[in-house]
């Protein structure tokens, strides 16, 4: 009973983390890019909204202007990959040191801004879980139409290519290092967004919310993609199952602790998650497929023997 009581508020919150982990899928699966900096970005959007909220700012203002703080961390961290020769994963991780700094500032140097939803008309908040839910789902829906009517114009088919092949692009004219800098943009503000929202439904901004996030974004990629590419593998549908994966991942999350599992073993948690999402298809496909056997055609006995085969 505890758990179905529980049920709602997973659901919401990971849908929430569902919209973060589309910003680490931009990075991680189309630009084939370790984009350590997300766990900085997250806690920027919400710090961000936070103290927007607080001094009077409209929500819709708050979100908007989250979201572009992301964009400026990710601009941030391309810059530093593309224009500095530093390595992405070290790029990333600077980035993620700047940004600490950068929401202690934001927050006027205290751990924790609250935000009072009687004096806020906000978005969602965990005090009305369906209300939640249902917002969460409307800005996911929204997202994903804006990226899919993105990512099939002329910006968006060379983010993909400098995604899947960069030497390729780079020959046929892209400028790799800006489409970099402009996916990186799209993926912090994306987990920005998501930061922005998180703030909302708790209630408050942490300096300490944004750890461990691209953990937790990876767990929903790769829940997520375990399912929906054997639907169909399209960018939709990745996008939709890496919203489920969220989801998944929250209420996993939430049925452990219910169990009874102290919190200083919850960041364990997410790594084993991820970790066995990552280790099954690999020891399936090492140790449980079928030995395809060696078939000896005339010819290539002909080739190992130097000869003819009846000769």
């Amino acid at each position: 009973m505890a758990f179905l009581n529980a049920l709602p508020g997973a659901v919401a919150e990971g849908l929430i983390w569902g919209l973060m982990a589309i910003g680490v899928y931009i990075s991680y699966k189309i630009l084939d890019i370790a984009d350590l900096s997300v766990d900085g970005s997250i806690c920027t959007g919400g710090c961000v909204c936070a103290v927007m909220l607080a001094n009077g700012s409209p929500v819709w203002l708050s979100v908007v202007a989250a979201f572009l703080a992301g964009v400026l961390a990710g601009i941030l961290t391309g810059l530093l990959h593309s224009a500095f020769g530093i390595p992405a994963i070290l790029a990333g991780i600077l980035t993620q040191l700047i940004l600490y700094s950068v929401n202690l500032s934001i927050l006027g140097s205290k751990s924790l801004v609250a935000i009072d939803p009687r004096a806020n008309n906000l978005l969602l908040h965990m005090s009305n879980n369906p209300r939640s839910i249902v917002s969460a789902g409307l800005i996911i829906i929204a997202v994903i139409i804006l990226l899919w009517l993105f990512f099939y114009t002329e910006v968006g088919l060379t983010l993909k290519s400098t995604g899947d092949n960069p030497d390729m692009s780079r020959a046929q004219g892209i400028n790799v290092k800006l489409n970099k800098v402009i996916g990186l943009a799209i993926s912090n503000g994306i987990v920005a967004l998501a930061g922005s929202l998180l703030a909302q439904y708790k209630g408050s901004a942490n300096i300490n919310d944004g750890r461990g996030a691209i953990v937790i974004g990876l767990a929903a990629i790769y829940i997520g993609l375990s399912v929906s590419t054997k639907i169909k593998p399209n960018f939709v549908v990745s996008l939709i199952g890496v919203i489920g994966g969220g989801i998944v991942y929250y209420i996993i999350y939430n049925f452990v602790v219910l169990l009874g599992l102290k919190t200083d073993y919850l960041k364990m948690l997410s790594a084993i998650i991820v970790a066995l999402f990552l280790a099954v298809p690999y020891l399936k496909g090492e140790y449980f497929a079928k030995k395809q056997p060696i078939v000896i055609t005339d010819s290539s006995a002909e080739n190992s023997t130097g000869g003819d085969v009846n000769a």
